[in-house]
């Protein structure tokens, strides 16, 4: 749960709102993207957190033997059933179930749990007597069980009684503030668990770390950052031993992927791109700025100007004898024009001619 991305922190709110209660859950996200790890949250959060947490894996338990497994056998109901045997669900009571890839669940098998999820109630393979059980159940998925249902794979009534809370895990590439955390994190433990020096790693490889897709999630970021250490003790990591790591050739990295960006992440070739822009506009501003300094500095050739230091102590009046001694010496004394330039009557702009001394004034066209 390590990470301080808005999806996380959301997700770790959502979970400490659900853990207290006994409502069923179910977690859905990318494989490799946690969600064992928000189940364990959320009994270790509950108040079922010292009883035993069950973890099942129901893609990987044959079609055949996977009712066994979860409820359990009597002996002789099957060859091989020597002896009597629980199953997970006896195993989890009173704590919580956690079934991942749920959606691998056969479909005969789904109608028994669905009595379970309903009334805690089981049967045994091969036995005769209902079992009743207490536990907690946390069920994932990595498939879109919308779409199992439509192909009539996966029952439409236990979809809606697992999902009283659907939890979705949002995969790395999304939250890709939270990569460098979880990776100098799996450093962390791994060097000390096996007493390995990590003796550090340039910018441009951990550029390229923060920003490559991870399409296997965090599984994929942890495994890969073992490696890294474990083949790069000796020496501090570059660009091209993560690149050889992830069997990446030098040939299909952009030069904008050393520099931050990843070619197969469209919406990171746009934030550069927004990056480059806001460079380019704070150039411009600054420029912009040294130009009124140097404005502010020095009075120019041509043009009617007052400087700063002097404009903060001059009177109307002089500001007024300045503009029109500028306009008088500009046009020579022309009324007509400069009148229409500062669009006042001539009658107005001579008595004020006269008022500044500069009685010369001609009404010339």
């Amino acid at each position: 749960m390590l990470g301080d991305s808005i999806p996380i922190v959301e997700l770790r709110e959502i979970i400490k709102q659900v853990a207290p209660t006994d409502v069923t859950v179910l977690i859905t996200g990318e494989s490799g993207s946690g969600k064992e790890v928000v189940a364990n949250e959320i009994h270790k959060l509950s108040k079922r957190s010292e009883k035993p947490f069950i973890t099942v894996n129901c893609g990987a338990i044959p079609e055949g033997i996977i009712e066994s497994e979860l409820f359990g056998h009597v002996k002789g109901s099957f060859t091989g059933a020597t002896e009597n045997r629980k199953g997970y669900f006896e195993a989890a009571n009173g704590g919580t179930i956690f079934l991942d890839e749920i959606g691998e669940l056969p479909m005969q098998t789904q109608v028994k749990f669905l009595r379970v999820i309903e009334n805690g109630e089981y049967m045994k393979v091969g036995g005769n007597k209902t079992e009743k059980v207490d536990v907690r159940i946390i069920a994932a998925t990595n498939k879109n069980l919308e779409q199992l249902i439509q192909n009539n794979s996966f029952r439409e009534d236990l979809y809606y009684r697992l999902r009283s809370i659907n939890i979705t895990i949002p995969p790395l590439r999304e939250r890709k503030s939270d990569i460098k955390l979880l990776f100098e994190s799996f450093i962390s433990q791994f060097t000390k668990r096996n007493s390995i020096e990590f003796k550090g790693i340039t910018p441009e490889a951990m550029d390229f770390i923060g920003n490559y897709n991870w399409p296997g999630n965090v599984r994929q970021l942890k495994n890969f950052t073992e490696s890294l250490i474990t083949l790069n003790s000796d020496k501090v990591i570059d660009l091209d031993d993560v690149m050889r790591q992830l069997s990446i050739p030098k040939s299909e990295i952009l030069p904008a992927t050393v520099n931050g960006y990843n070619k197969q992440d469209e919406r990171q070739l746009l934030f550069g791109a927004l990056f480059e822009l806001k460079k380019d506009i704070m150039d411009i501003k600054h420029q912009l700025s040294h130009m009124e300094e140097a404005k502010s500095a020095a009075v120019p050739e041509n043009g009617f100007y007052v400087s700063d230091d002097k404009i903060d102590n001059i009177s109307f009046d002089e500001f007024e004898q300045e503009l029109l001694t500028y306009y008088y010496n500009k046009y020579n004394g022309n009324i007509n024009r400069i009148a229409d330039k500062l669009k006042i009557s001539n009658r107005t702009l001579y008595r004020k001619f006269k008022q500044y001394g500069l009685k010369n004034g001609k009404y010339n066209l």
